[in-house]
């Protein structure tokens, strides 16, 4: 069996392009929360005491922008003046737009089975049993170790952590297993501390050193497999400029942290700020739900799964099921069983996960996959005895 490494990436709530998403989900879920049929496509732009709000709405709801802007911001921490970004001084921008009559032609029908794709595009989903998420170890990892850095520094036991910050967990594999943590890098965002410990040095080891063992080995530890005590923590020694204020954040900047990590192929499109007849959101929450189905039901140990649609048209232009010499029953049987077992026309995706209903603001930081959560509904294994009976 070969051996090689392999590494994802994860980022915080904090990051620019993570606080953009998290606005854009965070009016889609406010237009959702009125209104369970709008049509909602929300960009963000984030910087230096600026952020634009743009895109396409069409709803019955009136939504406040900027207090959800400023709602936003203030959750992920951006409440202090020297964050850059403190929600009392931001200026906000919204320019918001109808959505295309042409689009909406295509798209809208009373009877779900008939309701149009959004847009055209490929959506891929995947499975695996490296974690009992069935995801893949190293984007996994990279998401905990990201959501710990949040969640000390909101509860306080690391007061001095600031909202921005990434981390990269390195795995290495024999063949498919998952063999060694071979190196974990976080970059976390902090306040001003020289007036502490006198210069950069000492300060970047008191920061080291408490990273080290209270994020990276409370994380680490909750795996059952070895790991190196290579850790890389603020790699250019300090990391006091951050957020929108050092880098300008936009939404749909982060997709393969949204997804797999580069384990498996991404179809180009994100998530943030769409409501569900976007099949760049609905399909691929789809093609995830085939994917961790068919794995949990042990039909195989990895599952991809790709779909593609045209816009204006119901019924995807492509469907396959891959199991990578892991499956019980060849991958054309299994991808003819799969598209008779699953609904895959959007309208009916939508129906059958319940997508309508405000959950989005959740899924802008972490993964969207993987988390299952009770909104989550793409990650339910409620079809494993549907797919074992026709096996």
């Amino acid at each position: 069996m070969s051996k090689y490494i392999f590494t994802s990436e994860s980022v915080t709530e904090g990051h620019p392009d993570k606080a953009c998403d998290a606005v854009s989900d965070a009016v889609l879920d406010g237009y959702l929360s009125q209104d369970p049929d709008s049509r909602v496509a929300c960009e963000t732009l984030a910087t230096t005491g600026l952020v634009v709000v743009s895109g396409e709405v069409t709803s019955k709801a009136n939504v406040n922008i900027e207090s959800i802007v400023r709602d936003t911001f203030d959750t992920i921490g951006y409440n202090e003046e020297n964050s850059g970004v403190g929600t009392s001084q931001l200026e906000i921008i919204s320019k918001l737009d109808k959505q295309s009559p042409e689009i909406a032609q295509g798209v809208d029908s009373k009877d779900a089975s008939e309701q149009g794709a959004g847009d055209q595009g490929l959506m891929f989903g995947y499975a695996c049993k490296e974690t009992k998420e069935l995801m893949p170890l190293p984007i996994h990892i990279s998401h905990r170790l990201t959501e710990r850095l949040s969640l000390i520094r909101k509860d306080g036991t690391l007061p001095w952590l600031r909202p921005d910050g990434k981390s990269q967990v390195s795995v290495e594999y024999d063949g498919n297993e998952a063999t060694l943590i071979d190196k974990v890098v976080v970059a976390t965002q902090h306040d001003d501390m020289l007036s502490n410990y006198g210069n950069e040095e000492k300060e970047l080891n008191f920061i080291k050193s408490e990273v080290i063992e209270k994020i990276i080995k409370p994380v680490l530890n909750n795996y059952d497999i070895e790991y190196n005590n290579e850790f890389i923590v603020n790699g250019t020694g300090r990391f006091v400029y951050g957020g929108p204020a050092a880098d300008t954040g936009l939404t749909g900047r982060k997709i393969i942290v949204d997804t797999y990590g580069g384990y498996a192929p991404h179809g180009g499109g994100a998530f943030s700020g769409k409501d569900p007849s976007k099949v760049d959101r609905s399909a691929t929450y789809m093609a995830r739900y085939i994917a961790k189905n068919i794995v949990a039901a042990n039909v195989s140990d990895r599952c991809e799964v790709q779909l593609s649609y045209s816009i204006g048209v119901a019924e995807p232009t492509s469907f396959y099921i891959r199991t990578f010499g892991t499956g019980v029953v060849d991958d054309t049987k299994l991808t003819y069983l799969a598209r008779d077992l699953f609904p895959l026309r959007p309208g009916e995706i939508i129906e059958h996960l319940n997508l309508k209903f405000p959950r989005y603001r959740q899924t802008a930081a972490y993964g969207h996959f993987g988390r299952e959560l009770e909104k989550f509904t793409w990650e339910k294994t409620d079809y494993v005895e549907n797919i074992k009976s026709k096996i």
